[in-house]
């Protein structure tokens, strides 16, 4: 029954995922917004909210009649899961898929992305990360300075909306496929066979494919809790990986969908986008609801050491591509590599070959 529930929970994501990034770039049209915008900030928010919900329920709800500190972990390993996941995984995964359709793409390997949209996101987390990070380490006999960092990320969150809603606007309706709820605006459909659907049929399409998004990753994080219970699997382990990776998929399938489409500025607009959004309001939550497990220890070495991962991978394929000024999808790879270097330190440290 849990592989049954995972299958349909998998399959609700990926419709949703198509309708979402088919409504969105319709949502951005109609508005007259950047492409960054559209990517970085509404779709990335938009698939944000599953792994967002999670960690809040955690910190809120769970262990709330034995041992309240238990939710914190689980909640903290959440929250710093999501940019690790973003960072390595999904990079990888949107690479590889550069690579896989390579030859339908009309650039292959090359992805046209817009560096300047994708620098201010990276500079963004760099600086969001840090601070929330940082946090972590300051003394309990200073805790009210932590208090600081969640202003300050909330604030660098809110700049950062601002200067991608004030750019220039990229969308174009020649490269937008028809709406998918496009029939449902019945007179615009019979004078309009081809699209351009009222912004009301959008909205509908959008906040559906929302509602999909939520449900299906909620269904599948259920699911993986149930096998991992069954297979008497660590809690940490599945804070730190397996949850993040059923709530990251709506990013991974939305990006997928885009490089697909040589929309590779929306691709990668929509990870690194998820990843500021990651480093400012889900660690806000974390630094002001979990103080307890907010902090540096040996319990929460491992969980931590999870954003240093994020940190060098983000660094090793952006880095450089400021430095070209292009993208190819093999650089994503690179994600993948950080990613199982992680893995082995979780699995090794989980069955006691060495401590952390």
């Amino acid at each position: 029954m849990e592989l049954l529930e995972l299958a349909i929970a998998l399959i609700v994501i990926l419709i949703a995922a198509e309708l979402f990034t088919n409504g969105i770039e319709w949502f951005g049209h109609k508005l007259n917004l950047a492409e960054g915008a559209v990517g970085s900030v509404l779709a990335a928010v938009g698939t944000a909210l599953p792994e967002t919900m999670i960690p809040l329920i955690a910190i809120l709800f769970a262990g709330r009649a034995e041992d309240p500190s238990t939710g914190h972990d689980i909640g903290v390993g959440a929250i710093l899961g999501a940019p690790f996941m973003l960072s390595t995984l999904a990079m990888f995964v949107t690479g590889a898929g550069v690579l896989f359709w390579a030859k339908r793409r009309r650039t292959g390997r090359v992805m046209p992305i817009d560096t300047h949209v994708l620098g201010l996101d990276i500079r963004y987390f760099f600086v969001a990360y840090a601070i929330a990070v940082g946090a972590a380490f300051i003394p309990s006999e200073f805790s009210w300075l932590r208090y600081g960092a969640v202003f300050a990320v909330l604030g660098i969150y809110a700049w950062y909306v601002r200067a991608h809603f004030i750019a220039d606007t990229s969308i174009d309706a020649v490269d937008l496929a028809p709406l998918r709820f496009r029939r449902i605006d019945r007179s615009a459909y019979r004078t309009d066979p081809e699209g351009h659907p009222r912004l009301r049929i959008v909205n509908i399409q959008v906040l559906v494919a929302l509602a999909m998004i939520i449900g299906g990753a909620f269904f599948f994080v259920d699911g993986v809790q149930h096998i991992s219970t069954s297979l008497g699997l660590d809690a940490a382990l599945l804070a730190l990986i397996i949850a993040p990776i059923a709530t990251e998929l709506p990013e991974k399938f939305n990006s997928l969908i885009w490089v697909r489409q040589t929309k590779d500025t929306l691709a990668m607009g929509n990870i690194t986008g998820a990843m500021v959004f990651q480093s400012c309001i889900p660690t806000a939550i974390g630094i002001a609801l979990a103080a307890d497990a907010w902090t540096v220890s040996q319990d929460t070495l491992l969980s931590f050491a999870s954003a240093g991962i994020a940190f060098l991978s983000t660094a090793a394929i952006f880095l450089p591509m400021v430095r070209r000024g292009s993208l190819k999808g093999v650089h994503l790879l690179i994600g993948g590599a950080f990613y199982a270097i992680y893995v082995v330190i979780v699995l090794g440290s989980l069955a006691g070959l060495w401590s952390v």
